[in-house]
């Protein structure tokens, strides 16, 4: 079966425009990338798909350019979770809480009056 692109303005485009649930085989949003373990690999969009009467897209990337996810590295990981627990430690009193302290106050719950 073959898919023709889908044109709003009836003109043909550079960019290849599909309705909801149309795009051809061999191409995929980002989120369908990302749940078979894929990325884009440093390749652009190659079409896109609206839906909502054009006011959502969605753009395709080609199956075949993509490349595998890539993978943190112990250092990166120890990294984000530094930075993850400094967003949960309160500047006052030190404590660190299993919520993120937010920015407006820089304080947590317990320190700042009016919190609870």
């Amino acid at each position: 079966m073959t898919t023709t692109a889908y044109h709003l303005t009836g003109a043909a485009e550079e960019f290849p425009t599909y309705p909801y649930r149309m795009a051809p085989q061999g191409l995929a949003t980002r989120r369908q990338l990302r749940a078979a373990g894929l990325r884009p690999g440093g390749h652009h969009a190659v079409a896109q798909i609206l839906w909502r009467r054009g006011k959502r897209v969605a753009y395709l990337y080609r199956l075949d350019l993509a490349a595998p996810k890539r993978v943190a590295t112990p250092a990166q990981r120890e990294a984000i979770a530094k930075a993850l627990r400094a967003r949960r430690t309160c500047r006052h009193c030190g404590l660190v809480q299993p919520y993120y302290i937010p920015r407006r106050t820089g304080g947590c719950l317990d320190c700042i009056p009016g919190g609870n």
